[in-house]
């Protein structure tokens, strides 16, 4: 039975929310019992419309009303094309979207219901796939708020009144298959709200989109084989925090702008293997309309930055990477989301993925929208992003921004700004519960990475397992090291006597969580200049101070993170618009900093004291003497088998002579580090190569100006005495 009028007219508008009940083909029984198939199809303007069954079967259909054509076949049903005539034109055949059943599984909707779909991306989004013989894409969006859903595209000319899609019932899902369209189809999603208007969305899953400042999402699929199967095994089998890691933290931009994914895979490559590091952690490659943002306010959580090229060709860069053993981690932003209309914002003309309340759904300070982590979906949107990220990309580890500002209600609010929590508190019950989620779900699936927090207060067990009430992750930025250490570097060496606190408190509480030590882009940008311009002294002193400090920062116990261009003290501060000022390197003093940042990293790496036990207060000692200098801090290190580094650091500018202290052990101590050497663009001033301590485990020695020493012992090695030479 042909459809009300009130009905055919909303298909026709392509604002009927179960189009496919009514277009397509539907089997009934004739007046005699006899099986017959109901054909419709949209077809405005037409002025014949033919159904063309597999077996040649001809079926004409007639105009019904607004656009909508009708037609009976008698018998069986089956595959057809639809044939349109239009007036002045050749026939247009096309197979027909609403005869091709739902691609969406019910356990798939099942799980989107709970929020518990892991792999959330290969059901949402546009895929290209094969339905009943037809090659097309699939699209799929969840906009529960929305009266109807249409996809537009520059295959309909941005009109989708023609491609209305269907309702999947309380699961808030939205799906159509459209023959014919495959990757690199530019699209969008209309959706009808409550209040009647039209919303233009990029797609929440998609997988690629233009490059900015273009905004339709884009269909892709990918092809890549992997070739790090090595590197995947024994990351597996491996465990972060009794490994060496040493982060090189860069801004792919403005590294060396205008390098796409693959440019850059060879010079990074060389670079970062030359200097040392371990790991890269790139500011955030997700989709983000305005560069100026580094990737922070993101509006597309599954496609990487198409400003570098193809997700191919990320997959391609990271690939590489770990075939030259460098591990790579990802900044992820899971605490907010920009207000741009094209994207998450008010996705389906309510709120949605941000929390209603503006009390709780707003922050003041960056502009933009929190997410509802007390929401299923929502909260299943970002744990599955996480794990897209490991699977589709071998991510070896997400840093986490902005932790701080997820954990607590009345973070940068003033009194009657925020709601508290159901007990009263000020802690985010919902958001503790969704850091909790992901941390145990990344670490479940992908063993061996690297779930790092960028926290800044003093909430508890950051770094403790789940099981035990904790947040779950594997590291958390230091950032309490970071101001004191950079408060104290940064005073002229005569006052520093009265400030060695600023420099020894971070050893109070080393070890209560498993802890990275970050110099990161934050602390070179917003007018405190580089990490070179805030050395107290001349040009010499200044580069003394930098290879101190580096140096001091590498013995410290935790990991190390050092934003680009300070490797060779970068005179101005970072902006994400220029490169960084690699001319510098041709100055020989800026040169030898440069090598000795490399020869800083891989001698850390050859020393498992400085990282076997990072976490491990046992396996740390401060160390003293009958000298003692309030400028000199000294500590050792040791790892499981014994070994033992001893880091000793003279923060005065001027050279200690027959310092007095206490070394772990007798014997001899060969200094594998002076951050003094003349190589390295120092006085020279050391003890050429070797300190020895006596059998009270006494040692004397010189220490350089502004300079750091790391001792390792050799039990093996010979003392000469005056009798046995």
């Amino acid at each position: 039975m042909t459809p009300a009028d009130a009905v055919l007219d909303t298909v026709a508008s392509g604002s009927y929310h179960d189009p496919h009940s009514v277009l397509g083909i539907h089997n009934g029984i004739d007046g005699e019992g006899a099986a017959e198939w109901t054909i419709r199809a949209r077809r405005p303007l037409a002025e014949g419309v033919t159904a063309v069954f597999a077996d040649g079967t001809r079926v004409p259909l007639e105009h019904v009303r607004s656009g909508i054509w009708e037609g009976v076949r008698s018998g069986s049903g089956g595959r057809y094309e639809l044939v349109t005539t239009y007036a002045g034109a050749p026939d247009f055949v096309t197979d027909d979207p609403y005869r091709h059943l739902p691609q969406v599984g019910e356990l798939d909707l099942h799980l989107i219901r709970e929020g518990r779909h892991e792999e959330l991306w290969r059901v949402l989004g546009a895929h290209v796939r094969e339905s009943d013989g037809s090659a097309g894409t699939a699209f799929t969006v969840w906009a529960p708020n929305a009266r109807a859903a249409r996809v537009v595209g520059d295959f309909n000319g941005w009109d989708g009144q023609g491609h209305s899609m269907r309702s999947m019932g309380s699961s808030g899902v939205w799906e159509l298959f459209i023959p014919g369209l495959g990757a690199g189809t530019a699209y969008k999603f209309e959706l009808l709200t409550k209040h009647g208007d039209w919303a233009l969305k990029a797609d929440p899953m998609a997988r690629f989109a233009e490059v900015p400042p273009a905004t339709a999402s884009v269909v892709t699929e990918t092809s890549y084989r992997w070739s790090d199967s090595e590197w995947m095994t024994r990351r597996a089998i491996s465990t972060p925090i009794s490994q060496p890691m040493s982060i090189y933290e860069l801004h792919f931009a403005s590294w060396r702008p205008g390098l796409s994914y693959r440019d850059a895979v060879d010079p990074l490559i060389e670079y970062v293997t030359a200097q040392g590091f371990t790991h890269i952690e790139f500011l955030p490659l997700s989709e983000h309309p305005f560069g100026g943002s580094w990737g922070y306010q993101v509006t597309g959580y599954y496609s990487p930055t198409s400003r570098f090229g193809h997700p191919d060709d990320l997959r391609y860069l990271i690939d590489r990477l770990h075939q030259a053993g460098i591990g790579v981690i990802m900044d992820w932003v899971p605490g907010h989301f920009p207000k741009d209309a094209f994207a998450l914002a008010r996705f389906d003309g309510e709120a949605l993925y941000e929390h209603p309340d503006p009390r709780r759904g707003e922050h003041k300070d960056w502009g933009t929208y929190i997410f509802d982590y007390g929401r299923s979906e929502v909260r299943n949107f970002l744990v599955a992003n996480a794990l897209y990220w490991f699977e589709e990309f071998h991510v070896d580890g997400l840093r986490v921004d902005a932790v701080a500002s997820m954990l607590y209600l009345d973070y940068s609010r003033e009194e009657g700004e925020w709601a508290p929590n159901i007990h009263g508190g000020r802690e985010n019950l919902e958001a503790i519960a969704f850091l909790q989620e992901v941390t145990a779900t990344s670490y479940k699936r992908y063993p061996g990475i690297a779930m790092i927090a960028e926290e800044s207060t003093s909430f508890p067990g950051v770094t403790a397992p789940t099981s035990q009430a904790g947040l779950g992750f594997g590291f958390k930025w230091n950032m309490g090291w970071m101001n004191d250490s950079l408060q104290y570097i940064k005073r002229d060496p005569m006052y520093r006597s009265h400030h060695e606190g600023e420099l020894s408190f971070s050893f109070v509480y080393a070890f209560s969580e498993n802890f990275i030590l970050p110099i990161s882009h934050d602390e070179v940008v917003h007018g405190k200049g580089s990490l070179f311009g805030r050395m107290p002294g001349d040009h010499w002193q200044k580069l003394a101070n930098m290879r101190a400090f580096l140096a001091y920062m590498w013995g410290h116990p935790g990991k190390q993170l050092l934003f680009m261009g300070q490797e060779f003290g970068q005179l101005s501060e970072w902006s994400e618009g220029r490169g960084l000022d690699w001319w510098i390197l041709d100055q020989p003093s800026h040169a030898q900093l440069h090598g000795f940042v490399a020869a800083l990293n891989h001698t850390y790496r050859e020393l498992s004291p400085l990282w076997a036990r990072d976490s491990d207060g046992a396996a740390f000692t401060r160390l003293g003497g009958p000298t003692w200098n309030p400028t000199v801090v000294a500590f050792a290190r040791r790892d499981w088998h014994g070994n033992t580094v001893v880091v000793i650091c003279n923060f005065s500018g001027v050279p200690v002579d027959g310092y007095v202290i206490d070394l772990p052990e007798a014997g001899v101590w060969h200094e594998v580090i002076n951050s003094d050497a003349l190589e390295y663009g120092g006085s020279g001033v050391g003890n050429r190569g070797i300190v020895y301590a006596d059998e009270h485990r006494h040692a004397s020695m010189v220490l350089p100006p502004l300079g750091v020493l790391w001792l390792r012992h050799d039990p093996q090695a010979h003392i000469p005495s005056p009798t046995h030479g």
